[in-house]
């Protein structure tokens, strides 16, 4: 199973990037795909999921109203699309994602995923 995120790259502060990250090797149809986020200096944090079953999307607060996960079955890939972007959420993006539904109170936690992709840079700059 490989997870292959792209789209990062250098945006001015207020700016928009949309990241994907496409799946190989099996499907995620009925589990969990996330987005988590490492800044220099600090531990990786939750960003984003969606749980294919249903749909139902959850965000980090500090991402919540600029930031919007969705997921294309057919592609079998998940996708971040950032607006409103700070100089603060500079970081690696990384995607993850599990075959299972993930319950909700466990699905901001890194170890409830069980494949990673290898990081995408999204620089903001003020």
């Amino acid at each position: 199973v490989q997870l292959q995120a792209s789209g990062g790259g250098l945006v001015q502060a207020g700016g928009s990037l949309r990241l994907s990250c496409a799946a190989s090797g099996r499907t995620f149809s009925r589990g969990t795909l996330g987005w988590f986020r490492q800044a220099p200096g600090k531990e990786r944090e939750f960003v984003a999921a969606i749980r294919r079953s249903g749909g139902s999307t959850h965000y980090a607060d500090s991402v919540k109203g600029r930031f919007t996960i969705s997921s294309d079955n057919a592609l079998n890939t998940v996708y971040l699309q950032m607006h409103s972007l700070k100089p603060e959420d500079t970081a690696v993006y990384y995607c993850a994602a599990n075959p299972t539904q993930i319950i909700l109170t466990a699905i901001r936690t890194q170890t409830s995923y069980n494949y990673w992709g290898q990081g995408t840079q999204v620089t903001v700059s003020s």
